[in-house]
């Protein structure tokens, strides 16, 4: 609550430009829709033109019949051309090139129905495709709207809202309850309260006093503070943060179509057929019916459809996994590397233990403090009023309530004088010894005064989650070979929590860039996936091949960040996303093969004369549906891991109060 006499005058609200981000990260999407757009409009015209052609075609008038197909095929043949000179510049060759060669040859030799059979399956396999990677496409809005864009700033007895530009090193500025602060400095009142967990991984809020360094991105968790700007809004430790989430996207490797991969292979055999069967009998015909059947549907379409299912099925678990490249690489996990705070502990520290004194129970000192502190909004009180709750126990309203902004509170609870607050702050008001029982590094106390007299003590820590140990031997089972922990944490808390995992490595006191640094280290093991929720997590989720972030509760920085959201507050659901990832990319192989094989035998049949290019088009729809109706089986997908995570103990969960 706001110190007393702290007088926070009425503020003009002023017009503040958006920034350059924004309007660029804007740009980008609207690029985005109009190509997603031009598809669909590609897609339409290919069916339009295949089903008004057959109309004409069953009506007697085949001549306009082929018109009309060749105007449905035109479109598509030519933006695919322009996409395989793209490839080409990049130095990439994928199956376009097979399905510009039968869609090509088919119309030379006059197979025009059989091109605008490929065209439409061509259109709606790029379009799914299109369909898979942009069902969850979320880039950088949240992360850059977070980024404050003003502040208030003391200036001749007044408080003036300015622009984060405006402000320069030396302005005093103004930081109120749970402002986030707008660029690195130093504390100017007393005391201040803030919550670093997004940026450092420390679950506790800090009780920092005067003088004290702050860095941007930090939350104001107590009372209005005052704070001495040291740097410029650019050269603050937020807006690195994001500059660093920037580069580590742009610098990161786009994953390959699986598709693609087989694409060499497959266009080698299908020239070779088609050439031999046009050398060998002199028949160009026998070359274009070759191409026909040749066309990769089974690549096309098996692989977006299997990708796609794979995609809903993991959402119906909380899985957001944003496309078809996150979620192929997910199938190949080797390394993992988890985030401590938020990630592997619940990062709402919760009560562990009650120390009693001078005859008090456990139950009597928990209903003293949680009484009291339901007049107070500190995460501390939220959290000692939720245990109080789940033991059932009657909390009389509190009376006379004084909060002392870092210390603790003070008032009247059935009668009796109650103070709830740090142990210095207890022991000093009531004139005892403390007695304080011995706690964990990393945990803090809270003592409790009843009557002048102490009761005793809440210890309160944050622990691992329940059950984390058997979802890493889960996640063993699933492959991945090496599991890391990398947090911005101490070292001897890191060690203490994570004592008894089967950890491969323990990082700690790592910077975001040291972060992004360790990920790149471990790429030379294989595919390495990070899962962290903090604002300083989010440029290795950037870099990592696939980033994890649990967006139940975590930073939105790491969820626009990520490429898979944990929707859910459930560190399993990370087995169930790989087994689901592994499953779908194992019926896309399936169906690959199947397709493929089929395809084959169908070009040698066609090379000998056994189907024309029109037959060789209707085959190759029989091997699409059945490619198709094997990868749908993907939305079946039952992972044997999402059974019912265990339930959080009697322990309230909730920030410490430092």
């Amino acid at each position: 609550m706001p110190n007393p006499g702290h007088h926070v005058p009425e503020l003009t609200a002023v017009s503040i430009p958006v920034c350059d981000d924004l309007r660029r990260q804007k740009g980008i999407d609207m690029e985005q829709s109009s190509t997603d757009r031009f598809k669909r409009g590609l897609f339409a015209l290919a069916l339009l033109g295949l089903l008004s052609g057959l109309g004409l075609y069953a009506a007697g008038r085949g001549d306009q019949a082929e018109l009309i197909w060749l105007a449905g095929v035109s479109p598509v043949l030519a933006a695919l051309l322009v996409e395989i000179l793209r490839s080409l510049w990049r130095g990439e060759v994928g199956l376009d090139i097979v399905a510009a060669l039968s869609m090509s040859a088919a119309l030379i030799f006059g197979e025009t129905l059989a091109a605008a059979v490929v065209a439409v399956m061509y259109a709606g396999g790029t379009l799914l495709e299109t369909f898979a990677e942009g069902r969850a496409r979320r880039e950088m809005h949240s992360l850059l709207s977070r980024v404050p864009r003003s502040a208030t700033r003391h200036r001749n007895g007044q408080l003036e809202e300015v622009a984060l530009d405006a402000i320069i090193p030396g302005d005093l500025l103004l930081i109120r309850q749970g402002d986030m602060v707008p660029v690195d400095g130093t504390i100017a009142s007393e005391t201040a309260f803030l919550d670093t967990s997004a940026l450092t991984g420390e679950s506790l809020p800090a009780h920092l006093n005067r003088g004290a360094a702050v860095m941007s991105g930090s939350t104001n968790a107590g009372a209005p503070f005052d704070l001495t700007a040291t740097h410029l809004a650019r050269d603050s430790t937020y807006a690195g943060i994001v500059r660093l989430v920037e580069t580590a996207q742009q610098s990161k490797a786009p994953m390959a179509r699986l598709a693609d991969r087989w694409s060499l292979g497959f266009l080698a055999v299908t020239v070779s057929i088609a050439g031999a069967a046009w050398w060998a009998t002199g028949d160009p015909i026998r070359a274009v019916a070759v191409l026909v059947v040749a066309t990769p549907c089974p690549l096309i379409l098996a692989v977006p459809v299997a990708l796609v299912a794979g995609l809903s099925r993991a959402a119906h678990f909380g899985v957001l996994i944003k496309g078809a490249g996150p979620l192929e690489a997910m199938a190949r996990i080797r390394t993992l590397i988890l985030d401590k705070t938020g990630t592997l502990t619940d990062g709402r520290p919760r009560i562990t233990s009650i120390a009693c004194q001078n005859g008090f129970g456990e139950d009597d000192i928990l209903r003293f403090a949680a009484s009291l502190d339901q007049a107070s909004k500190h995460p501390v009180a939220q959290a000692i009023v939720a245990a109080a709750k789940m033991r059932d126990l009657a909390l009389p309203v509190p009376s006379d309530v004084v909060e002392i902004a870092g210390e603790g509170v003070t008032g009247t609870v059935d009668g009796r004088r109650v103070i709830v607050g740090g142990d210095d702050f207890v022991t000093e008001s009531v004139g005892e010894a403390a007695n304080s029982p011995a706690f964990p590094e990393g945990a803090v106390l809270v003592a409790v005064a009843v009557e002048g007299r102490m009761a005793g003590h809440l210890v309160m820590a944050d622990p691992l989650r329940r059950g984390v140990g058997d979802m890493l031997a889960g996640l063993r089972g699933l492959g991945i070979a090496r599991i890391l922990l990398a947090t911005g944490d101490r070292a001897a808390v890191a060690t203490r929590v994570t004592a008894g995992l089967a950890l491969d490595g323990i990082h700690a006191g790592l910077t975001p860039d040291g972060k992004v640094q360790l990920v790149v280290a471990e790429r030379g093991a294989g595919t390495v996936m990070m899962v962290g929720d903090g604002v300083n997590d989010a440029p290795a989720l950037a870099v990592a091949d696939v980033g994890v972030a649990m967006g139940a509760r975590g930073a939105a920085a790491s969820a626009e960040a990520a490429d898979v959201v944990l929707l859910v507050d459930r560190i399993d659901r990370l087995g169930t996303g790989i087994a689901i990832a592994q499953a779908a990319r194992r019926i896309a192989l399936q169906s690959v093969v199947a397709g493929i094989g089929l395809s084959i035998l169908g070009m040698i049949a066609a090379a000998f004369g056994y189907l024309t290019p029109v037959q060789g088009a209707v085959f190759q729809e029989v091997i699409d549906v059945a490619v198709i109706l094997n990868a749908l089986r993907a939305l079946r997908i039952s992972p044997s891991d999402t059974g019912p995570e265990p339930e959080v103990g009697a322990a309230a969960q909730g920030a410490t109060r430092p």
